[in-house]
């Protein structure tokens, strides 16, 4: 069995299958408290000691079977927390089952809620919280089994301030007047496919919702969620086409949640609430890839799961191969080779920027003292698209891949996995092509850090312009700059923009008089879609164009998804002329921001607290 090194619970002795939620939201104090009531069922014989995750959360009492149970916690760790260890009141024979009920409260530190005041919120009268449990958080909410190796269904009821709206990970099983305090109220919900703990979810706040499809909802606050309906209306179409893909869709409700703007990543795969970031509301739907791609973990990550953080690939590189494979079906098969290429090109970036022997570039890193959120990058994404894109083209091209992985998914669906469990099926499913497997420098692909050890086919008909145009500016001398026009971009989608972009950020930074030109006649100033805006004021300060810098600032602090504000504030920092204005920024805007952000950020400038 592998062993997961980001967790302290042991699940080879114990198991917990089911969890009962019961828990009070407090604005004031800024914590949950409530009891966590785990179905524990004994995996071994004579079991009387049970180990779970914990950080930052106090426990009053722990019963088993309502009996009193003794409890101590262990020694702390700087990033995994500190071990709970409950003492059974009596043995457990092997295959028993008991009821572990722990009283708790989260702390207001808790590294995986965010509480916003009435202020930081679009309508300003309400207070909001939201949590990420992705990768090692949920025990700073409660003590559980924090591994992606146990799967448990929920039920959970959770008390808010009754103006508030709580939503779950979970399907919604209505709401009550909380008894114990008129001002409140009850939200019940349940989850009755098993998930790994990383996947509970919570929000509270002042949502609103709009229906755009026969099962998605979009939730957000009152001033987002037209806007949002808008953006996200190919929903229905993407889970179609991803039940075709990969089979059907086992989750019941498809719901979207639009999140403040310090939410830290474009999305999250929630099951039956994806939750996103706004900086996706671009107004012309041309960045709905992240809804395919949350949308692909139904099947890839939440249906089968990597057992530890150190297999992440297993469930980003996939999820990213069906992402394309949806974008090929509703877009065209070279709009899939277009985005798989600009996945290359930010595989490329992702490594230069952490070095190509750099052991975290590894496909399976070894997370042995490692925080998975310092170690989080690019790599599993697109280093694990690559292999699966490069083993397709292998084995005999899309359509015959894609029974591959579908039989994949049918094989390990409510299970958790390692690379090697996936190899082996790889090799009996393709058990004619055992040949060409066996060319495949698997060594490279999994153990080797830098670009993988072979680059896949990709057809270039929409990479062409993109490559010419960068190609221009890149050898254009001052005399030359004067052929640059508004023209150049006529024919260019937003999508095409993005990879001009990405394209001149992988070469030595351009003069500053060519950014000042680029402005003057295609004034990216003035476009607000987010991934073209954040390459082209990396592009500015890496050019040392000090009229950026103001622009570059205001867009690492207006919104916090780490795609952004961790590299616009990586190069502001480099930057002689701004760096000591960066961490003066940085340090007043800290406070306010999600607090894995803000410790990550906080890394980046030296500046760790």
């Amino acid at each position: 069995a592998a062993v997961d090194p980001s967790s302290f619970a042991s699940p080879s002795c114990c198991l917990t299958r089911h969890l009962y939620l019961r828990c009070r939201v407090d604005f004031g104090a800024r914590a949950l408290r409530g009891t966590a009531a785990f179905t524990a069922r004994a995996e071994r014989e004579a079991l009387r000691c049970l180990v779970l995750d914990t950080k930052d959360v106090q426990v009053f009492k722990v019963t088993v079977n309502g009996q009193d149970a003794t409890f101590a916690f262990g020694e702390k760790h700087s990033f995994k927390g500190t071990p709970l260890e409950v003492t059974l009141p009596f043995e457990l024979r092997r295959g028993q089952e008991a009821i572990v009920e722990i009283s708790f409260e989260s702390s207001p530190k808790s590294s995986a809620l965010q509480w916003f005041t009435p202020e930081q919120t679009s309508g300003k009268k309400h207070p909001f919280l939201f949590s990420q449990c992705q990768a090692i958080h949920c025990r700073a909410i409660f003590p559980c089994q924090d591994t992606p190796a146990v799967k448990l269904t929920y039920y959970a009821e959770i008390s808010v301030p009754k103006e508030l709206v709580a939503l779950m990970s979970a399907n919604r099983d209505g709401e009550m007047p909380d008894p114990e305090d008129s001002s409140r109220k009850i939200y019940c919900f349940s989850q009755n496919v098993p998930i790994p703990c990383y996947l509970i979810a919570l929000v509270v706040g002042a949502l609103e919702s709009r229906k755009i499809g026969p099962r998605t909802l979009v939730w957000a606050e009152k001033e987002l969620v037209d806007k949002s309906a808008y953006e996200f209306a190919e929903a229905e179409a993407m889970l179609k086409t991803a039940e075709d893909l990969a089979g059907p869709y086992v989750w019941g409700q498809y719901d979207l949640l639009v999140l403040p703007p310090s939410f830290p990543y474009g999305g999250m795969e929630n099951p039956c609430l994806t939750f996103v970031t706004p900086t996706l509301l671009a107004g012309d739907r041309s960045l709905s890839n992240v809804i395919a791609h949350e949308i692909s973990h139904s099947w890839t990550g939440n249906l089968v799961t990597n057992k530890t953080w150190e297999h992440f690939w297993l469930n980003e590189g996939y999820t990213v191969y069906l992402e394309r494979r949806i974008g090929g079906r509703l877009f065209g098969e070279q709009f899939r080779h277009f985005q798989a290429l600009g996945g290359w090109r930010e595989l490329q970036n992702t490594i230069n920027t952490l070095g190509d022997k750099n052991p975290v570039t590894n496909l399976i890193p070894n997370l042995n003292e490692v925080d998975p959120d310092v170690a989080y990058s690019s790599v599993p994404y697109e280093k694990g698209f690559a292999l699966l894109f490069y083993l397709e083209q292998l084995l005999g091209g899309p359509d015959i891949f894609i029974g591959f992985l579908k039989a994949y998914v049918q094989q390990f669906a409510y299970k958790s996995v390692i690379t090697e469990d996936w190899k082996k099926f790889l090799y009996s499913y393709f058990k004619d092509k055992v040949d060409v497997l066996d060319k495949v420098d698997w060594n490279s692909w999994f153990h080797a850090p830098g670009m993988p050890p072979v680059m896949p086919v990709y057809d270039m008909t929409l990479a062409n312009a993109c490559v010419a145009l960068s190609q221009r500016w890149i050898k254009a001398k001052e005399s030359d700059l004067g052929s640059f026009s508004s023209a150049d971009l006529k024919e260019m989608s937003s999508h095409q923009l993005i990879e001009f972009l990405a394209l001149l950020l992988l070469e030595s930074p351009l003069p500053v008089s060519h950014v000042q030109r680029m402005q003057q006649v295609y004034d990216f100033n003035a476009i607000n879609n987010s991934e073209i805006r954040f390459r082209w004021l990396r592009l500015c300060i890496k050019a040392k164009w000090e009229e950026a810098i103001p622009l570059a600032l205001k867009m690492a602090t207006d919104q916090g998804r780490m795609k952004f504000t961790r590299p616009l504030f990586r190069d502001l920092y480099s930057f002689d002329k701004c760096r000591d204005l960066a961490v003066k920024i940085f340090l007043e805007h800290r406070a306010s921001m999600h607090p894995v952000t803000s410790m990550l950020v906080g890394k980046d400038l030296q500046q760790e607290q």
